[in-house]
């Protein structure tokens, strides 16, 4: 594939809920916390959703205490699984289907999420056999997006996971390594490596931090106000409260809009084309 269509492949990966059926709002388990004011059961409408499957708080949702729903990113999953999945036939009109639509929901969200990696992956520049192996792997991923409700059920996502995980991570370190070899010192690519560090409330205003692997690490609450942070690989980082006021992120490695929704930033802080600029940052 070519950069142009995997590009357009992954920035096309945004929810349009005027085509779902308010899966986020009733198929998702909802705990009361401080992202949330209410315990709603998965399988059960929010009390907030309406008729026409839209939110009746929508433009209130953070100050009635509905942070998590500001958060929340299906990637374009709800969309698939009403109209395509579901042919359009909603779980109101057909409630038969429902508890099938509400199970395939989250399936079809990581099916997405995966999609979104590859894609991402194949708008680098990196090896040619490895550009091959991931191209294969996202054509696969995209059909399962075809496949019937039973068949989505029936899926051991776990596989698919680990067989796109060597190739993120094999493009992720080439990259990586592309970049510590332009930087002052000799480095090596495990000098860099803080996967899984946690590095909560950990105070990194103003550090260079580029190629870093912050792979599933713990940053909640940390300050990297004005950090650069190109070419870091941030797949399944927590970045709830993390401060990227005035920090570059414009070419960091499998960064979510969610990740982004739970963070803090500002008017300074620069994305990854992908991703856009919460509407709750502090301008």
């Amino acid at each position: 594939m070519n950069n142009k269509i995997v590009k357009s492949i992954r920035e096309g990966l945004t929810a349009d809920c005027s085509k779902c059926f308010g899966l986020c709002c009733t198929a998702l388990n909802i705990i009361a916390s401080k992202d949330f004011p209410i315990n709603k059961p998965a399988d059960t409408p929010c009390t907030n959703l309406q008729s026409d499957y839209r939110c009746q708080i929508h433009s209130q949702l953070r100050e009635k205490g509905f942070k998590g729903c500001t958060v929340f990113d299906c990637l374009g999953a709800g969309q698939v699984v009403s109209q395509v999945t579901f042919n359009g036939q909603s779980w109101r009109n057909n409630p038969e289907t429902a508890g099938k639509m509400f199970q395939v929901f989250p399936i079809m969200g990581q099916i997405h999420e995966m999609i979104s990696y590859a894609a991402e992956a194949l708008t680098y520049d990196i090896p040619s056999a490895l550009s091959d192996e991931l191209s294969e792997n996202l054509k696969g991923l995209q059909n399962l997006t075809k496949l019937a409700a039973d068949e989505l059920l029936s899926l051991d996502l776990m596989t698919y996971r680990v067989a796109l995980n060597e190739l993120l991570t094999a493009a992720s370190d080439f990259i990586r390594e592309n970049t510590i070899a332009k930087l002052p010192g000799a480095k090596r690519l495990k000098d860099f490596d803080h996967a899984r560090a946690d590095w909560m409330a950990k105070k990194l205003k103003d550090k260079d931090l580029r190629a870093t692997n912050f792979r599933g690490a713990y940053l909640i609450a940390a300050d990297m106000r004005n950090t650069d942070l190109r070419a870091v690989n941030l797949i399944g980082a927590d970045l709830r409260d993390t401060d990227f006021s005035g920090t570059d992120l414009s070419t960091s490695m499998f960064l979510t809009q969610m990740q982004i929704n739970s963070a803090k930033g500002d008017v300074k802080t620069v994305l990854p084309s992908h991703i856009q600029r919460p509407s709750h940052w502090i301008n």
